[in-house]
């Protein structure tokens, strides 16, 4: 009688162990999961949003329509990140454009080295609440980029600032827009067939 008084015992709290593990493992699941969704959806909410500086990409016929008398300077700031062999910079570190016209700029870069050399270049915009409003055309940045030793090459750059800024309240006193680059290496084991 002992023994089944034991048992009869043992059943529920085995059964609230089990579910607390099964829990636990569905959590712990769940934020293994949630830690490789993570990355994907936050570079989705930026590009959506222009969160963090995130700039927005358009085709080449966007149907915006310039500004008369509206204004912005764009500043362009280049790096490289460190051991990379390279030289880059903008070709102009300052543009006026027209609000909602399509503008180019070129950054220049050089492989300094004496074997080819790939890179890939992350950006970013400030104030970080223009970025919704900065939208790029073309650019180099959506590539690898390689370079030959010795080897210099320009890289276009079309963009426009979206119309949509001058109603945006968190950006009335915005009056220079920063877009900046940095070339990162590529490993061979990095690249994509």
């Amino acid at each position: 009688m002992a023994q089944s008084a034991v048992a009869a015992f043992d059943s529920p709290v085995q059964a609230k162990i089990r579910r607390t593990a099964i829990m636990a493992l569905s959590i712990a699941l769940g934020a293994f999961g949630l830690g490789f969704a993570s990355v994907p959806l936050y570079r989705y909410f930026c590009q959506v949003t222009g969160f963090g500086g995130t700039t927005q990409r358009a085709e080449a016929d966007t149907g915006v329509k310039p500004v008369p008398g509206k204004t912005m300077s764009v500043r362009f700031d280049s790096n490289v990140a460190s051991g990379m062999p390279w030289q880059f910079r903008p070709e102009h570190t300052t543009q006026t454009v027209q609000i909602g016209a399509r503008s180019f700029t070129t950054f220049i870069a050089k492989n300094m080295s004496d074997k080819p050399i790939t890179g890939s270049a992350v950006f970013n915009v400030t104030p970080t609440q223009s970025g919704a409003y900065f939208t790029k055309i073309q650019c180099f940045c959506f590539t690898e980029q390689t370079l030959q030793p010795g080897q210099e090459v320009r890289m276009p750059v079309i963009y426009y600032v979206d119309p949509k800024i001058l109603d945006d309240p968190d950006n009335k006193d915005t009056q220079q827009i920063t877009l900046s680059y940095t070339f990162n290496p590529v490993e061979p084991s990095e690249k994509r067939s």
